[in-house]
């Protein structure tokens, strides 16, 4: 398993157009290899002194740290769709991600442990 992981933070006024795009983006994910694909709406992100899900985000006063991951079988298959599904252009017909990209943080995993 390889998985493809993200932390972003969403305007709370913006919570069902994000789902809506995630729901969108799953699909096309989906059909480029992705095994799975998680959406998780923060529920319990304290704030840090140090460090902290909201540091790392830039997180602003009215939004929600969110964040989720892509299974993808193995990280050949992850490497070799993960463009194309970029690319696809059913992710430009979307629109306007409802979120600041710019603050987005992510990145490829190995399993260590899955139990």
């Amino acid at each position: 398993m390889y998985v493809m992981s993200f932390v972003a933070c969403v305007p709370n006024d913006q919570k069902q157009a994000y789902l809506e795009h995630c729901q969108m983006a799953a699909e096309i994910f989906k059909s480029h290899g992705a095994l799975r694909v998680v959406e998780l709406w923060g529920d319990m992100i304290p704030e840090g002194e140090t460090t902290s899900y909201p540091m790392a985000v830039a997180a602003k006063e009215g939004e929600t740290v969110v964040t989720g991951w892509q299974e993808w079988p193995d990280k050949a298959t992850c490497d070799a769709n993960m463009e194309k599904a970029m690319s696809d252009p059913r992710l430009a017909e979307m629109g306007e991600m409802p979120f600041d990209g710019a603050r987005m943080i992510y990145g490829g995993f190995q399993a260590l442990v899955d139990v």
